[in-house]
């Protein structure tokens, strides 16, 4: 009986340091027809294949707001949000006033999210400026979207009270613009968006410019935002390349998870990059140069937003890794140099 109680105590023993050696890992994504599914699904994949003891899962969720607040709440591990969001978890600010989070920490950007603004082309919207007085789809309520349109119109000197508003998500602006409900709306995703792609078999659309001051103003008020080209031929009829802004697509953790396992998670990912191109057409942009923007990984990792001092970017095989405030998304480059970054941006 003794040597059976010690058989059991021992296997109790060995099944608990097995356990404990076990790295569990929730990915919050977003709805299963989006960009974040498929991309977490592959991460999940990279991460249980390349990194010993992972036990990675991708969880559907309401994206990028929905996601914050389950990080805050330690629900989740890693999260795919819209930098624009985070900065606003970090801050306080917006539609996370009240509740956002000081513990939210950059990973790695992604891709460009791309404010879409979609007119039906007999609508007569050729500038944002024409939407004035239009019935305009400007995403759903509390969504990020919302906050996009808001500041492109203000931009353009336009205000809620000079569109005939409507709160639908785009899915819901796709269908009313076939049924010719509304003239406009605005889509925030990466291009070519599917949406938009059914849209325009079905009917004459124009994607619209936003360019000029329309898209310096809010450049310039907000860190988030950055150029973006549509390339002609992305959409049906679409002839020539169109300007507009974009925010980025980033993945984001807490500033508990182990920088061991964040230097893990951010090295096989980006060293997996064929796994990401088969999961969505959206990762050849993230292994990519594209527009005029290096995609190389980097790490913004355990920065405390307002503190003094400087944080440290390491290079590795060619992969540059950094720790930066959230709301300052900056591009670093694989220079094999030792750098800081600071709130103002990168330096030797």
């Amino acid at each position: 009986m003794k040597k059976s109680l010690a058989i059991l105590f021992c296997l109790l023993i060995a099944t608990g340091a097995v356990s404990a050696q076990q790295k569990f890992l929730t990915i919050a994504t977003g709805g299963t027809a989006g960009t974040y599914f498929p991309l977490g699904g592959a991460m999940a994949e990279i991460w249980n294949k390349n990194i010993p003891k992972m036990n990675a899962n991708a969880t559907a969720t309401g994206a990028s707001a929905a996601n914050v607040a389950m990080l805050a709440k330690g629900e989740v591990d890693v999260i795919f949000t819209q930098n624009d969001i985070a900065y606003y978890a970090l801050n306080d600010l917006e539609i996370l006033k009240g509740k956002g989070t000081k513990d939210i920490r950059g990973l790695a950007c992604l891709y460009n999210e791309t404010v879409q603004v979609v007119a039906l082309a007999d609508s007569g919207i050729k500038s944002v400026s024409d939407l004035k007085g239009k019935r305009v789809g400007v995403g759903a309520a509390g969504s990020g979207t919302v906050l996009n349109a808001q500041q492109v119109l203000e931009a353009a000197g336009i205000s809620f009270s000079d569109i005939k508003v409507q709160y639908l998500s785009f899915a819901e602006c796709a269908s009313n613009l076939k049924d010719g409900n509304i003239d406009a709306a605005f889509n925030v995703a990466g291009a070519p968006t599917g949406a938009i792609q059914d849209l325009g078999a079905s009917k004459k659309i124009q994607i619209v410019a936003i360019d000029g001051d329309v898209a310096k103003k809010p450049m310039a008020k907000y860190s988030f935002y950055t150029i973006q080209k549509i390339p002609s031929g992305t959409y049906i009829g679409q002839s020539a390349d169109v300007t507009t802004v974009a925010v980025k697509s980033m993945l984001a953790v807490s500033s508990k998870l182990d920088a061991t396992l964040v230097y893990d998670l951010l090295k096989t990912m980006f060293a997996n990059g064929e796994r990401l191109a088969a999961s969505h057409k959206i990762s050849d942009f993230i292994q990519s140069t594209g527009a005029g923007l290096r995609r190389r990984p980097f790490l913004e990792y355990a920065h405390e937003a307002g503190k003094s001092g400087n944080s440290r970017v390491f290079c590795d095989d060619g992969l540059c890794f950094a720790r930066f405030f959230a709301g300052k998304i900056a591009e670093i480059r694989a220079s094999g140099q030792f750098l800081h970054f600071d709130n103002n941006g990168p330096r030797i």
